[in-house]
């Protein structure tokens, strides 16, 4: 499979080259690497890298290469898209991070890692939640202190008035405050 998707990747400015349509080929390509990262598959991942395929590539819901292996809890593949660049702040269409991805699924070494990375930690998705509003729904009460010992606002409020430490302590608001 590695050798395939390697001459895949060859084949691609051959056949825009020849003016032919490369977007079944482009297609193909974005599936093994989102099933790599899926699967943990680090070596089919070393062949996407040393092509100097573009890491933060996306699907249709959004999803990087970093997200999907967080999320599946492959740390390997973390570790390795992070070394090599992969953009550990990149958003899915909902505004989800890998290390939200992760803290929802309970990868805490994952989340660990990403914690390690530039982002900020009250980055913000599209319903205004943060990392550490996941680790309170959640009960990661242990990533709670990391987060803040990295400057995440345990009291930071989504625009229901949830916060991590109410959402810690089991109080849950699904209606806008009055």
């Amino acid at each position: 499979m590695r050798v395939v998707v390697f001459l895949l990747l060859g084949c691609l400015s051959i056949v825009a080259l020849a003016e032919q349509n490369p977007e079944a080929i482009k297609a193909q390509l974005q599936d093994y690497y989102f099933d790599a990262a899926r699967r943990g598959d680090v070596p089919m991942l070393e062949t996407f890298i040393d092509a100097g395929y573009y890491l933060d590539t996306r699907d249709a819901k959004g999803y990087t290469a970093l997200i999907l292996a967080a999320y599946h809890g492959q740390a390997p593949a973390v570790e390795r898209l992070l070394a090599a660049g992969a953009d550990a702040c990149a958003q899915d269409q909902h505004g989800n991070t890998a290390l939200m991805g992760a803290i929802f699924k309970g990868e805490l070494q994952i989340a660990r890692r990403l914690m390690a990375t530039d982002c900020s930690p009250d980055q913000r998705n599209g319903a205004g939640q943060t990392a550490a509003m996941y680790a309170g729904l959640f009960q990661r009460l242990e990533l709670l202190d990391a987060l803040q010992a990295k400057g995440a606002d345990l009291h930071a409020e989504d625009p229901l008035g949830n916060s991590a430490t109410r959402l810690a302590s089991g109080e849950i608001r699904t209606a806008a405050p009055r």
